[in-house]
C-alpha cells in the first residue's frame, strides 16, 4: 500500500515537472451582430440591399490551440493551430479548411528569434494590423481594402523567420513554396508549377511610435497563361502611427504593380465583386493611401475612422480604372476585458475601380474572447 502511494506521488511529481515545461492554451473569438449592406451604381442585377446577421466583423470568429515546450538552453518548440468559423451557421471559414487561419510548428529563442513552418500570414499583415485604426478588421473599412498585401494574407507552405525586438526594431522574412495549394490552376509537381511568394519587412515600435515597411512579391505558376506568367505582382508598403494620448494618427502608403494580393470583396446578387486574390495583371499599377484617427472616450470606449484612396493606372485588374475612395467610422465599448460591443459604418465609391459602383456597410455586434 505504501509503495503504491509512493509510486502515485512520484508520478504526480513527474507530471508536474512535465506540465511546467510544456504549455498548451485553448483560445478563441466569437464575433456576431446585425448589419445592413447596400450595392448601388452597378448593373440592375448587381444592385440591391440586405439586412441580417453578420459575423467576424471586428475579428474573424475562431478557435485555436497554441503551445510551447522548453527544450533547454533558452530554446522552445512552438506550434499554433487556428480554425475560423461562421458563428451565424457554424460552418468552417477559409474555404472549409480545418485550420485555415494558421497551422504552424517551429522553434523559438529569446536570443535569435522564431522560425515557423506552415500556413501563416505574411509580414505585411503582421506589422500593419496594429497601425490600422480598424485593426485589420471591419470588412471594407480595414487597411487591406486598398493596401492588399496587408489584408491578412495567408500563404500555405511558408517558412517564416522573425528576429526578436532589438531596441524596438524587428525584422521578418518568409518564402512560400506554394501560396495556395488548394488552387489546382496554380499548383503542380514541379516547383515552377506553383505560385510562390516572398514577404519581408521591418518595423520599429517604441512607446507611442509604430513605424513599418514591407515588401511582397508573387511569382506566377507556369500553368497560368503567358500574360499572367509575365506579370510579377509586387507591393511596397510604408506606414506608421503615433499616439498623442488624446488622439492617435495613422498614415500609410503602398505602391502595387502587376496584380493584387488579397481582395476585399462585397456581395451582390451576382456574387462577390472583388479586386482579386493572388491576381496577375501585367502592366497594372496602383498607388494606395490611408489616413486614420482613433481616440479613447472615457475609460471603456474608443472612436476611430479612416479614409482610403486607391488610384489605378489602367483597367487591367478589374476592368475598371476609376479611383476608389472609402470613408469609414467605428466605435467600440468594453463591457469587460474580454467582451465588447461595436458599431461601424463604411461607404465606398467606385469600388474595385468600377466607375459609379457604391458599397455601403453598417453594422452593430458583440465580440467575446476566451
Amino acid at each position: 500500500m505504501k509503495k503504491t502511494l509512493l509510486a502515485a506521488a512520484l508520478l504526480a511529481g513527474f507530471a508536474g515537472v512535465a506540465q511546467a515545461e510544456t504549455s498548451v492554451t485553448l483560445y478563441g473569438i466569437i464575433d456576431t451582430g446585425l448589419g445592413y449592406n447596400k450595392i448601388s451604381g452597378g448593373t440592375d442585377a448587381q444592385n440591391g440591399s440586405k439586412f441580417g446577421m453578420i459575423n467576424g466583423v471586428q475579428n474573424g470568429s475562431r478557435w485555436g490551440l497554441r503551445g510551447s515546450e522548453d527544450l533547454g538552453d533558452g530554446l522552445r518548440a512552438v506550434f499554433q493551430l487556428e480554425s475560423g468559423f461562421d458563428s451565424g451557421n457554424g460552418t468552417s471559414a477559409q474555404g472549409g479548411r480545418l485550420f485555415g487561419r494558421q497551422a504552424t510548428v517551429g522553434l523559438a529563442s529569446d536570443s535569435w528569434g522564431q522560425l515557423d513552418f506552415g500556413r501563416q500570414t505574411n509580414i505585411a499583415s503582421k506589422y500593419f494590423g496594429s497601425i490600422d485604426p480598424f485593426g485589420a478588421g471591419f470588412g471594407q473599412a480595414n487597411i487591406g481594402m486598398g493596401l492588399s498585401a496587408t489584408n491578412t494574407v495567408r500563404y500555405d507552405n511558408m517558412v517564416l523567420y522573425q528576429t526578436p525586438s532589438f531596441s524596438g526594431f524587428q525584422f521578418g522574412v518568409g518564402y512560400s513554396f506554394n501560396a495556395n495549394d488548394t488552387n489546382t490552376a496554380q499548383t503542380g509537381f514541379k516547383t515552377a508549377d506553383n505560385t510562390r511568394a516572398i514577404t519581408t519587412g521591418l518595423r520599429y515600435v517604441n512607446g507611442p511610435l509604430n513605424v513599418a515597411l514591407s515588401f511582397d512579391q508573387l511569382n506566377a505558376s507556369n500553368k497560368l497563361t503567358q500574360g499572367q506568367v509575365d506579370a510579377t505582382p509586387r507591393q511596397y508598403t510604408i506606414g506608421g502611427s503615433y499616439d498623442f494620448e488624446v488622439v492617435k494618427l495613422a498614415l500609410a502608403y503602398a505602391r502595387t504593380t502587376d496584380g493584387w494580393f488579397a481582395g476585399q470583396g462585397v456581395d451582390t446578387n451576382l456574387g462577390s465583386i472583388n479586386f482579386g486574390a493572388n491576381s496577375f495583371a501585367d502592366g497594372f499599377k496602383a498607388n494606395s493611401y490611408l489616413v486614420g484617427l482613433s481616440a479613447p472616450i472615457g475609460g471603456a470606449s474608443s472612436l476611430f475612422g479612416s479614409w482610403q484612396r486607391v488610384d489605378p493606372s489602367n483597367d487591367k485588374l478589374t476592368g475598371g480604372d476609376a479611383t476608389t475612395n472609402v470613408y469609414s467610422l467605428g466605435y467600440t465599448y468594453d463591457l469587460s476585458k474580454r467582451t465588447n460591443l461595436y458599431a461601424y459604418g463604411s461607404y465606398a465609391k467606385n469600388y474595385a475601380f468600377i466607375d459609379g459602383l457604391k458599397s455601403t456597410a453598417v453594422g452593430v455586434g458583440i465580440r467575446h474572447r476566451f
